[in-house]
């Protein structure tokens, strides 16, 4: 059997797995490259070349400066704005969600702006009365509109502007795509807006998400009484610096307990109180006010009567409700506040047992008690993950919806400002910038190591690895080049714009039923051969491929983002199709009809 048929007995068995979904994407990529490999088709070096190609670094690295804005809190803020100041007219809000989900998705991935708002926008639908699905398809398919804005919006840019560049055109730069993606973005706005009420189904889910927007100022009322919590700064001349939290003794200034000893936003709390440190106490008002004075401290602001409620919920730490379960572990434990849990990353602030909070030195704890416990947002991540831990509210919605920017959200919109910079001039391959992005969002401490592991999705990383040879190997045996004469004899008489369209209306069904950056990889080698036959240039072909590739709207599998909204949306498989067909016409005529006239055949 030729090297030809072989490749195309092994691309069909990929596109069927695909399809069928039984087998993991990033399994049936690997098993690809390993078909090659032990078919000849291709040799070693060239079978697992992908896991060392630039665009995988690049993919992986925006993983990770995506992470560091979500964990400073860049796209919760941008969440709570669009609370703020969208009002309550569902059609504003939806140009608002789509601008938004656009803008971030051109910085940090579809998938990553979707999960990022999901949240909120479901929130914002409970507030104004509309059916979740009503806008969160336009967010779905506006982070896909939004993708085309930049390089780095979707993995198959970096991918298309690497062959852009492999065949001596020269790669797409960063604001290369966002003509095309300016019009797609006002397209797909427009087209929702007018159109979605006949073509966005109303459905809701089981179970809407609760506001959490509000939630310190709930848990104020609920466990401060009778006396409230407030944070102080300990400042450079308190006669407090070098103190243990034992030997602070600040009865001796006023009747005031203090709860915990925290670090700010640079460091964690040390052994000894340091300037800087933040002291949560609680007291009376009055006292408080006295301990300020007499121990040098700086006020954060005392909660309770006044409304404040920074002593819960800042940029650094915040707060969670843990039930105690029926033959917990937990029960019969002896606790009490100000008390650190056995990991030393967690202080109890106060428990509570049929609706009253116990005010007392020790209490055994009891199956259906709840505990309030602080401490670094990463920290509540950490160690309230296990199963047998039940959460009132997960400590990432909170976050995302309650917690104000701090510090590090500006040292992560720096690097992100300096990451486009860089990519827009060219100054240094793309690679090394997003490596360099994400090593100084590490090096801030603006996202931890483990999270930056977490972070990257590994089966994205693995399916573009695993395809780079399948890419390859469709244009090292010559198979490009005969489905592109194949393609050219039955259309190309009638010139290159009816071929472009011929390839568009393929790379846009595969993109509905695989992955699209799958599609891309597949399509992109195909569409070079193609323009050579032509003898035209590749550039138009492999931009449309590009914006066709994004136009995954019929099914919720097409993309990650589409079933990412599916549950909290209420949405059923065939619910899609219909907004979905409109905006797939619209990206297949901007890549026929636009590309061409801004890279000309």
């Amino acid at each position: 059997m030729s090297e030809i048929a072989v490749t195309l007995v092994i691309l069909a068995l990929v596109v069927v797995a695909f399809v069928s979904g039984k087998v993991p994407a990033g399994l049936v990529a690997i098993g690809a490259s390993l078909a090659l490999l032990a078919t000849g088709v291709l040799d070693l070096p060239q079978a697992f070349a992908g896991f060392a190609d630039p665009a995988v670094v690049l993919i992986a690295s925006l993983f990770v400066v995506a992470e560091g804005l979500d964990a400073s809190g860049l796209t919760g803020w941008a969440g709570q704005q669009l609370i703020a100041r969208g009002g309550t007219k569902a059609a504003v809000l939806t140009v608002l969600v789509m601008l938004l989900v656009a803008v971030l998705s051109a910085l940090i991935s579809v998938n990553g702006a979707v999960a990022a708002l999901l949240p909120v926008v479901v929130v914002v639908a409970s507030r104004i009365s509309v059916a979740p699905s009503k806008l969160l398809l336009p967010l779905a398919f506006g982070a896909h509109a939004g993708s085309l804005l930049t390089l780095t919006g979707s993995p198959v840019n970096v991918i298309i502007s690497e062959l852009a560049a492999d065949t001596g055109h020269g790669a797409f730069g960063f604001f290369a795509f966002t003509p095309i993606g300016v019009v797609l973005v006002i397209g797909t706005v427009l087209i929702t807006v007018f159109f979605g009420r006949w073509l966005i189904p109303g459905r809701s889910p089981a179970t809407m998400p609760r506001d959490l927007s509000d939630h310190a100022r709930t848990l104020l009322r609920e466990y401060a009484s009778p006396q409230p919590f407030a944070r102080v700064r300990v400042r450079s001349n308190s006669p407090l610096v070098g103190r243990t939290a034992g030997d602070a003794h600040l009865e001796a200034h006023a009747p005031v307990q203090l709860i915990a000893v925290q670090g700010n936003e640079r460091r964690p709390a040390g052994e000894t109180i340091q300037a800087g440190d933040r002291l949560l106490v609680r007291g009376e008002t009055a006292s408080i006010r006295i301990l300020k004075k007499e121990a040098k401290l700086a006020g954060l602001g005392v909660n309770g009567s006044i409304g404040r409620t920074d002593a819960l919920i800042d940029a650094s730490y915040g707060v969670a409700e843990v039930v105690v379960a029926p033959r917990s572990t937990m029960l019969g434990e002896t606790v009490f506040p100000g008390m650190v849990t056995d990991s030393g990353d967690l202080v109890v602030l106060a428990v509570q047992r049929s609706g009253e909070v116990i005010d007392a030195q020790t209490i055994v704890l009891e199956s259906g008690d709840i505990l309030l416990v602080q401490g670094r947002w990463d920290a509540l991540d950490l160690n309230l993950a296990d199963p047998t831990v039940l959460v009132v509210d997960e400590p990432d919605q909170l976050r995302r919806q309650a917690a104000p920017l701090g510090i590090r959200a500006w040292t992560a919109l720096v690097i992100l400002v300096l990451m486009v910079a860089a990519l827009a001039t060219g100054i240094m391959p793309a690679a090394v910038t997003g490596l360099l992005a994400a090593a100084a969002m590490v090096l801030t401490r603006t996202v931890t190591v483990e999270r930056a592991h977490r972070s990257i999705s590994w089966t994205t990383l693995l399916l573009v690895a695993g395809m780079i040879p399948m890419s390859t190997a469709i244009t090292k045996t010559g198979t490009a080049e005969l489905i592109a004469n194949g393609l050219v004899d039955v259309v190309g008489q009638y010139g290159p714009l009816l071929v472009l369209l011929s390839l568009c209306l393929v790379a846009l069904i595969f993109g509905q039923l695989i992955s699209n950056t799958a599609t891309a990889l597949i399509i992109a080698p195909i569409a070079v051969s193609v323009a050579s036959e032509l003898g035209v240039s590749p550039l138009p072909f492999l931009m449309a491929v590009a914006v066709v590739s994004a136009a995954a709207f019929l099914t919720p599998v097409a993309t990650p983002a589409n079933f990412m909204i599916m549950g909290p949306a209420g949405l059923r498989f065939g619910d899609y199709w219909k907004l979905g067909t409109v905006l797939a016409l619209l990206f297949l005529a901007v890549a026929v009809l636009l590309v061409p006239l801004i890279w000309p055949f």
